[in-house]
């Protein structure tokens, strides 16, 4: 059945503004200096006594790249030296026995994401390295309840080595695509071939990953309608079970890396306009499902299936088809949730270094949650992932009256509701079809810290 995602180009325009994307609520700039090691640790234990302890996830950055990407504004290190990554992975195995005396070794662990950087920096010999270091420290839960994903650069890996993954116990990949024009490729430093993508899709299908994903970039330099569509063609006759196709936002004052984009390169506002109503068009006539934000599946996907039946998920991930967990962040910058509270590696591996040397955990900063907060964010869940929410299922499980409590909220989605993006009436809110692109602007409305004039956001559309 192909997904309903009309694209209004007059109200995309008027909504299309800077905003959070809530992986989490409150976001990371309301993290604090002041929540320490010992906040962790105590979050942690907290989180052992619950009556029935959450799963674990774990999410693993590793920093390393060959190359610069022009456009990326991650956390990385550039370096042809390969003993730096073997060193980093000592000092994660550190991390990880610290982490793991932490939690409770009956509680499974049911995901694993490596991101980066680009986790294929590291050898297939290392990656098993890493891989039975978790072992040894956690509960793996069994293969079936497994999601154990890494993010592929194709420019790194081999089809034999996608093999020795899957080996390794990974079951989903997401290859970085991002344009297969050789224009764009220059002029942002990363250069592939299509049939490079097409070997490895093949090789992980055979070696047989579960979910194999494909991110895509809309607005890099030189892109045009025909050029992105003929990409787009490309994408969908590999038929990757799900696509993620980012907004490019290009803040060179922000990121270096993006001050060696040529400025005459950068398509106008408008074009970035007609790639994302041309990508919507093309990947919803294929047959793809719009899931939110920038994700896409095919109908039979984990993701679309859980958008179907209400058990959508969002993390620092994006979204996410298993149970709500308690989430471990292993290395620098990353990023966890324990219990009722966030909390963030220190940026450096110098400092982390030293952390660790000293026994200690390389948390730099994080969040514990208010009453106020986790009602926030039950709410803003809700309408990212489901796109809708009952007054009396927040009512009764906060015992608050709902349109007393978000008077001021209600009042700012008015507009949004005589736009015709959204329903209001007794029994909730709906974000209705013309109003699912803007679905993080309906969440703002709930965000009690949300600073009107802050620039660091991605634009919301």
């Amino acid at each position: 059945m192909q997904d309903t995602l009309p694209f209004i180009r007059p109200l995309v325009e008027k909504y299309d503004r800077p905003g959070p994307r809530y992986t989490s609520y409150p976001t990371a700039p309301q993290f604090q200096a002041a929540f320490a090691e010992d906040d962790y640790r105590a979050a942690a234990e907290y989180s052992n006594r619950l009556e029935v302890p959450k799963p674990l996830s774990v999410y693993v950055h590793i920093p390393f790249c060959h190359s610069l990407c022009y456009y990326c504004a991650c956390n990385k290190i550039i370096t042809h030296n390969t003993e730096r990554a073997a060193e980093y992975l000592g000092w994660l195995e550190r991390e990880i026995a610290l982490q793991a005396a932490l939690f409770d070794g009956s509680r499974r662990l049911t995901q694993l994401h490596l991101g980066g950087g680009t986790p294929t920096y590291l050898s297939n010999a290392q990656l098993g390295e890493l891989m039975a270091a978790l072992d040894a420290a956690f509960h793996f839960a069994p293969p079936e309840d497994r999601e154990f994903s890494l993010e592929v650069d194709p420019r790194t890996v081999t089809p034999a080595q996608i093999h020795e993954l899957r080996a390794l116990g990974f079951n989903r990949l997401s290859f970085g695509v991002q344009d297969f024009d050789r224009r764009v490729q220059e002029a942002v430093n990363r250069v592939q071939s299509e049939a490079q993508v097409v070997e490895l899709v093949e090789a992980a299908r055979e070696a047989g990953f579960q979910s194999i994903s494909v991110d895509l970039i809309y607005g890099l330099p030189l892109q045009t309608v025909e050029s992105f569509g003929a990409t787009l063609d490309k994408i969908i006759a590999l038929r990757p079970d799900r696509i993620a196709a980012y907004s490019y936002a290009h803040l060179p004052e922000l990121f270096k890396a993006q001050r060696l984009i040529r400025p005459e390169d950068m398509p106008p506002p408008e074009r970035k306009l007609e790639l994302l109503e041309l990508t919507i068009r093309r990947l919803t006539e294929a047959g793809y499902v719009y899931i939110g934000m920038d994700h896409f599946a095919l109908p039979e996907d984990e993701l679309s299936r859980a958008k179907e039946n209400g058990t959508l998920q969002r993390n620092f991930q994006g979204y996410s088809t298993h149970a709500d967990c308690d989430m471990i962040g292993l290395g620098v910058t990353a990023i966890g949730k324990v219990g009722d509270s966030y909390s963030q590696n220190v940026k450096e591996t110098a400092e982390y270094q030293a952390r660790l040397e000293a026994g200690r955990l390389p948390v730099m900063r994080g969040y514990r949650l208010s009453d106020e907060d986790r009602l926030r964010r039950d709410v803003i869940n809700a309408l990212m992932c489901h796109g809708r929410l009952e007054f009396a299922d927040i009512e009764r499980r906060y015992a608050i009256d709902f349109r007393r409590h978000f008077a001021e909220a209600l009042e700012r989605l008015a507009e949004m509701r005589d736009d015709g993006l959204i329903a209001i009436d007794e029994h909730g809110i709906r974000v209705l079809p013309a109003g699912r692109l803007m679905m993080r602007n309906v969440a703002m409305a709930f965000d009690a810290y949300l600073d009107p004039a802050a620039g660091r956001y991605s634009r919301t559309v």
